[in-house]
């Protein structure tokens, strides 16, 4: 159990937040005049007590919001909880959505500090159940009561799709699969065929995310520009490549151009990464051969699943 040591808000982005006596939270919002409320993953921020006193112990002069966080918490190591952990505060339910975060501007304290504890020690949550709070108020983790939906991202490489010349059919068809098989998609996005903008949301979504499941699509053939295999084997923790034969082998019989992907399956700590093929037709095909398989391998992934013995 921990304690709320400090409520901060601010009505814009990017600036010190300033400690209020009280707030409410909002379902599907945050909190009640901050900036940071709305309709997405972030609308909360968090940041443990006792890291900012660690770092006021190396000499620096901070205050509550100085890191930009909304609540300070004191006697719970934030950080360590995953992505989907429950927090009750007060009459509220919070659900972490992003552990750390990128750090694009560094701020007024990394400046003077040469560090700041905002991007690696900072946790994201979305409000569950709206309610209000005020400094003093229990933090507790809550069991949840059923089976968290797996967490699913996908992206699509492609550079006539990323400029608008082309409208993209593969990923809102990965979508689709993935949704009426009982995934939550976190995100989708569309990008040109550049392996570093990829290996960087592949980092970040498995990371900060902690999706269960990444899906690419596109990227995986022999033109120049075809860098979606080397991007998602340079962010690999380790090979799965039994996944990607497997399509392969699937693929073949319905054409033997299917030899010529170069699509790869891998693992990055506890996220599942695959790349699928760039045309919607042949992405359902794959997707045919593994999807039944999916949810033990994820469940091993989340650790859930200790032997792959048949029953």
């Amino acid at each position: 159990m921990g304690i709320l040591r400090a409520i901060c808000i601010s009505e814009e982005r990017g600036v010190r937040k300033a400690c209020v006596p009280a707030a409410r939270l909002v379902a599907d919002w945050g909190i009640e005049g901050d900036a940071h409320a709305g309709s997405w993953h972030r609308q909360v921020s968090l940041l443990s007590y006792d890291r900012v006193e660690e770092f006021r112990a190396r000499g620096a002069e901070v205050t509550e919001g100085a890191f930009g966080e909304n609540l300070l918490v004191e006697g719970v190591d934030l950080r360590s909880l995953p992505v989907g952990t429950r927090l009750r505060c007060g009459g509220a339910l919070l659900e972490i959505t992003q552990v750390g975060k990128e750090c694009h501007n560094h701020c007024a304290i990394y400046h003077a500090m040469g560090d700041c504890i905002m991007p690696r020690e900072g946790v994201f949550a979305r409000v569950l159940q709206g309610g209000d709070i005020k400094p003093g108020d229990e933090v507790t983790v809550v069991a949840r009561g059923e089976k968290r939906p797996y967490q699913a991202a996908v992206i699509t490489l492609s550079d006539r799709c990323s400029r608008g010349e082309r409208e993209d059919a593969a990923g809102p068809a990965i979508v689709q699969r993935l949704t009426e098989a009982g995934y939550e998609v976190a995100e989708t996005l569309l990008l040109p065929d550049d392996g570093e903008l990829l290996k960087s949301h592949l980092i970040r979504l498995a990371d900060q995310r902690q999706v269960d499941l990444i899906l690419t699509t596109g990227g995986t053939g022999f033109a120049e520009r075809d860098v979606t295999p080397e991007a998602t084997l340079a962010v690999a923790t380790r090979s799965t490549p039994g996944i990607a034969e497997a399509m392969r082998a699937h693929s073949l019989a319905v054409t033997p151009r299917a030899m010529l992907s170069r699509g790869v399956s891998v693992i990055r700590h506890r996220t599942l990464i695959i790349n699928l093929p760039g045309s919607p037709k042949a992405c359902n095909e794959c997707l045919d051969c593994v999807m039944d398989t999916l949810p033990h391998a994820l469940d091993l992934l989340r650790g859930g699943v200790t032997d792959c013995a048949a029953d």
